[in-house]
């Protein structure tokens, strides 16, 4: 799965990867036909800890999630692994524990630990060599050179443009796959990374709410960029659509005006294959009379 990620990446149309936060959401968004997916740190933490994205998530607790999703779907899964958890020495055992449960590929930050969202102020960044040792420990660890490594620059807020410029060329000279240029403000910004020449493809955060304008896939395209990712869109459309059912609900005492708005029986049924686990139990469980 790193070597078709690679070349999603690579490929002259720009690779658009949407952010799933449990296992179900990857399956639909692969059946859209997204060619890869992205597991959002942020909606893991969200949703399956109910807390916010300030380093609360745990390495187990982030490669459980990855596990499930990957083992749903047939297409590259890359993921976020924060800082690494920890220093360069834990990268190393980051690296092993995603690359164990099949992902293609992860990104690290450059912040200080505990980070913060990348779209919030009060961000510190670690000194570029630090950032590179955890780069070189993550290319070293990995057991597939096709595993992709990216490099998240949270820099610009915290040291302006040219400085995150000159990291992002740091880390790929250090062995950054791609380069993933956080919370950047301006159009002008990210066509100022595509036309710098890193060393390596760029990848964009297109996110909701936050510092980085409503931008395309093909303006990112256009910019120099090999891929972009929508981290958090079915997430808050998850949970936008459950607050409003649960007013609802508590308003008038039933669920039935909200029917329009679930997805029915058969089209869940669909979604998680439930015909095939009829079929597996037709096959193999004796005794079973007619399902």
């Amino acid at each position: 799965m790193g070597a078709r990620l690679r070349e999603l990446i690579a490929a002259p149309e720009i690779l658009v990867a949407p952010g799933a936060y449990d296992a179900i959401t990857a399956r639909v968004l692969a059946r859209a036909g997204f060619g890869a997916i992205y597991m959002t740190g942020a909606g893991t933490v969200n949703a399956h800890l109910g807390l916010p994205d300030i380093a609360l998530g745990t390495l187990d607790e982030f490669v459980e999630n990855a596990a499930r999703i990957v083992e749903v779907v047939d297409v590259p899964v890359f993921c976020d692994a924060d800082t690494g958890f920890g220093n360069a020495v834990n990268v190393v055992r980051t690296i092993r524990r995603f690359e164990q449960v099949g992902v293609a590929g992860l990104h690290l930050e450059d912040q200080e630990s505990p980070k913060r969202c990348g779209h919030l102020d009060g961000k510190r960044t670690v000194s570029v060599g630090e950032m590179t040792g955890k780069i070189r420990a993550a290319c070293d660890a990995r057991r597939s050179d096709d595993f992709v490594i990216i490099a998240r620059v949270d820099a610009l807020a915290v040291e302006g443009l040219q400085a995150a410029v000159d990291r992002a060329g740091a880390y790929a000279e250090a062995g950054a796959d791609v380069i993933f240029t956080e919370a950047l403000t301006t159009y002008e910004q990210f066509k100022a990374f595509g036309a710098a020449g890193v060393g390596a493809p760029l990848l964009a955060n297109m996110t909701e709410f936050g510092k980085t304008p409503y931008l395309t896939a093909s303006q990112f395209e256009a910019a120099g960029y090999g891929a972009v990712i929508f981290p958090m869109m079915a997430f808050r459309l998850m949970l936008k659509a459950v607050v409003d059912g649960a007013a609802e609900l508590a308003r008038s005492g039933t669920q039935e005006a909200l029917l329009d708005r679930m997805a029915t029986r058969a089209e869940l049924y669909e979604i998680i294959d439930y015909p095939a686990w009829d079929d597996h139990e037709r096959r193999y469980v004796t005794d079973v009379g007619d399902l």
